[in-house]
């Protein structure tokens, strides 16, 4: 039997946070990713015809977190979050770690903790429908900032999810593409592939059209933060002898200053 496929609607939230709903077509299911803001999830929901019943949430920031409670007093749903920041995620049902599986309607869902950017941070993959809701993790050409583990930890949980299938699409939180698109053809100026893309970005963005999702090979193609392997930005930064970690955080170290 064929499953139906997820609906997802993306739209924006407060200045600059993506708002991702994900609708299950057979059950009626409908989850946010995240609860950045909530009329705009409000109004996604109207225009759509859809109820919420869960959020799944990725980590503890306020950006993420806001609407959580105002959302639970509306609507009788379940919030499902990371374990090791269950006690900052507001109306938290069921805390969630590394390797656990539950079911969304009639499609699994896997966690992966991808501490970095938080202690805590956790991805939610969907194997059947190859979907990664990658939050603050990994962006489009991008990566979060690190704010509560250090740069070896952020490099091994973006490996975790350079290794999912390269068709996975990844919806992310943020919209920075084009800040991520300037500063990576600035270290990686010969990648062909990557100067196609940013100027793909400069024009969609120029229209106002989001730039999410991506895909997991697209990235691997083009986002500096999964190439710290790469000969040519290891030259590049003149850095050929150093570890994939002291590559990798040195290429946020100048992300943050750029």
């Amino acid at each position: 039997r064929l499953m139906k496929s997820l609906e997802i609607e993306v739209f924006q939230c407060r200045s600059d946070n993506y708002g991702v709903l994900v609708h299950d077509p057979e059950t009626g299911l409908t989850a946010t990713i995240d609860a950045p803001e909530e009329q705009p999830i409000l109004d996604a929901l109207a225009r759509r015809g859809w109820r919420l019943s869960h959020i799944l949430t990725t980590h503890h920031h306020t950006d993420h977190v806001e609407a959580n409670l105002a959302l639970k007093e509306k609507f009788d749903l379940e919030i499902i979050g990371p374990v090791n920041e269950a006690v900052a995620i507001p109306g938290l049902d069921n805390s969630v770690m590394e390797g656990d599986e539950f079911q969304f309607g009639n499609h699994t869902v896997c966690v992966i903790e991808t501490p970095g950017h938080t202690a805590g941070h956790i991805c939610y993959y969907f194997p059947d429908d190859k979907i990664l809701f990658a939050a603050d993790t990994l962006f489009a050409l991008g990566c979060g900032r690190l704010f509560e583990r250090p740069a070896a930890d952020m490099w091994h949980s973006l490996q975790k999810l350079a290794a999912l299938p390269d068709e996975t699409a990844v919806y992310f939180g943020h919209e920075y593409t084009l800040s991520n698109a300037r500063f990576a053809i600035s270290i990686d100026p010969d990648n062909v592939r990557l100067q196609d893309r940013v100027q793909d970005i400069e024009e969609a963005r120029a229209a106002g059209r989001f730039t999410i999702p991506t895909t997991i090979g697209l990235e691997k193609e083009t986002n500096p933060f999964l190439s710290a392997t790469d000969p040519a930005i290891r030259r590049n930064l003149l850095m050929e002898t150093k570890s994939n970690e002291e590559v990798f955080a040195e290429i946020r170290k100048r992300k943050d200053n750029f």
